[in-house]
């Protein structure tokens, strides 16, 4: 029913606009066209100078009304995102001047070169000079603010400082899991054909190499140490994702078959964010910034930025990975076996 009244409202509008272009033909040819044209055209220059005017004015209300509540305003928390900050900003300041510029130009010239029967419009087919400027200067600036984008892009996805803090991150349809190194600092082997959830190995780590014997298996939520490098190592199990950090301003696909890296490092822990931008509910949001089917939207996870101290706290509270499947096959294998108590009385049941 809602979707019927929007069809309708929008048909309503468009009879409205037709018979006000109507109404103006029937104006025009009782008043004269030329005197009707006359008269158009000064309510179009006059009507040009008001859109420009409210035009800025909305543009300086709305930043000023929603700048302050989004990620950009508080600044970036990690060292790379304060780089991409920076050539944002750099980037705006250049665009933005000259959209002001050719839109004020734009505008104004379209009210005061307006049609005046005491000038005659003067016919300029092209200029080379002009023309070869307008190309050339946008053309290498644009060229100038990729390469140094392209520069640090090939930075941050490429080899993390050796003392970075290594974890995997692998996505599927929908929610994140993460794989922490024990302490021997490697991931142990993967192969996809391990993978059983059941039997408590979604990752699908290979337990006959001894490297993934002490393995950590976090789902969800990611915990890492504040102004410590962080390297990603980026799966995925079934379709295209991408590892967004938007408070971090970092973000990779997650290709099937195809690990993927990046790293970054944090500055603020989450206790620091939170009184920084002034909710007691802040967290580190890791989102899914590739559509990946219906359940897109709720794939969602958790960075936690904290204290070395209460990293190595967290992580001996830790039960390896091997362990969680261990515990998991036995669990399962009970179930599949009752006991020999209930076989007992299953068959003295039967007896009676």
């Amino acid at each position: 029913m809602e979707t019927f009244f929007l069809i309708v409202i929008v048909l309503l509008i468009f009879l409205v606009i037709f018979q006000i272009s109507k109404a103006s033909e029937y104006v025009s040819i009782l008043k004269g066209e030329e005197k009707a044209m006359k008269q158009s055209n000064k309510i179009n220059g006059f009507l040009m100078i008001a859109f420009l005017i409210l035009g800025l004015v909305g543009v300086w209300y709305c930043n000023k009304l929603y700048y302050p509540g989004n990620l950009f305003s508080w600044g970036a928390a990690s060292k790379e995102g304060l780089v991409i900050d920076k050539l944002m900003w750099t980037a705006i300041y250049i665009t933005g001047s000259v959209f002001f510029v050719t839109q004020i130009l734009l505008f104004g010239f379209a009210y005061k070169y307006q049609y005046s029967d005491k000038r005659k419009a003067l016919y300029y087919a092209h200029n080379n000079t002009l023309e070869f400027i307008w190309t050339s200067v946008p053309a290498i600036t644009l060229t100038i603010l990729i390469i140094i984008g392209l520069k640090y892009w090939f930075k941050f996805t490429g080899d993390a400082p050796k003392d970075a803090q290594l974890i995997e991150i692998t996505g599927h349809q929908f929610a994140w899991e993460m794989r922490y190194p024990g302490k021997d600092g490697v991931l142990g082997r993967k192969n996809f054909k391990l993978t059983d959830a059941a039997m408590g190995n979604p990752l699908g780590i290979d337990w006959k190499d001894a490297a993934s014997r002490d393995d950590v298996h976090v789902p969800t939520t990611m915990y890492v140490i504040v102004n410590k490098p962080v390297k990603l190592v980026i799966h995925s199990q079934d379709v295209i994702h991408d590892v967004g950090l938007p408070a971090f301003r970092m973000k990779m696909d997650a290709v099937p078959g195809m690990p993927t890296t990046m790293f970054f490092t944090p500055i603020y822990t989450t206790k620091e964010m939170k009184e920084k931008t002034g909710n007691p509910d802040f967290e580190y949001e890791i989102v899914c910034d590739q559509l990946c089917g219906k359940g897109h939207f709720s794939m969602k996870g958790i960075v936690k930025v904290v204290s070395e101290l209460e990293y190595k706290a967290w992580f001996r509270n830790q039960k390896p990975a091997f362990k969680k499947a261990q515990e998991a096959a036995l669990s399962a294998m009970n179930e599949a076996e009752p006991p020999v108590e209930a076989e007992v009385t299953n068959e003295l049941a039967l007896e009676k």
